[in-house]
């Protein structure tokens, strides 16, 4: 496990279900290799945290929403994802909203619908309403243009 754990970062949910399964459900052993990876450092749900929001956010294109709720379902708390996604920059996460509704608008020119359709694809992406809808605001402003 410590090799596995070296390698890249893992969540304390994801080890557990890896080494209940090498233990056959040994449920002592497991939550005795959970501590001692723990201890040593090994594993650690804030560093886990802040890798994904940070890898999400800028490669994926991922919004806070979205990282929030996949993180949440990994079993890490609260505080941690809230510490977790502070490092995010949100000037940098609202220059990527605005090229991807960018490119979008493209592909959607001439669609009777490109204003619900840039909305549902900025909120798929796990931006909020009110930061989505004003870059769609602005560039269909721009589009008319």
């Amino acid at each position: 496990m410590k090799a596995l754990c070296s390698r890249r970062e893992y969540c304390l949910s994801d080890i557990r279900k890896k080494v209940t399964t090498l233990l056959d459900g040994d449920e002592s052993g497991t939550q005795t290799v959970l501590d001692q990876l723990v201890e040593q450092k090994y594993v650690d749900d804030l560093r886990y945290a802040s890798a994904f929001a940070r890898d999400k956010s800028s490669i994926a294109g991922w919004g806070e929403v979205k990282i929030r709720y996949m993180l949440a379902a990994k079993g890490i708390s609260r505080d941690i994802i809230s510490e977790a996604l502070a490092e995010i920059d949100e000037q940098k996460a609202c220059g990527r909203l605005e090229k991807l509704l960018s490119n979008k608008v493209r592909s959607l020119t001439g669609d009777p619908q490109i204003r619900m359709k840039l909305l549902r694809f900025g909120l798929g992406r796990g931006y909020s309403f009110d930061e989505v809808s004003s870059v769609v605001e602005q560039l269909l402003k721009n589009q008319v243009r």
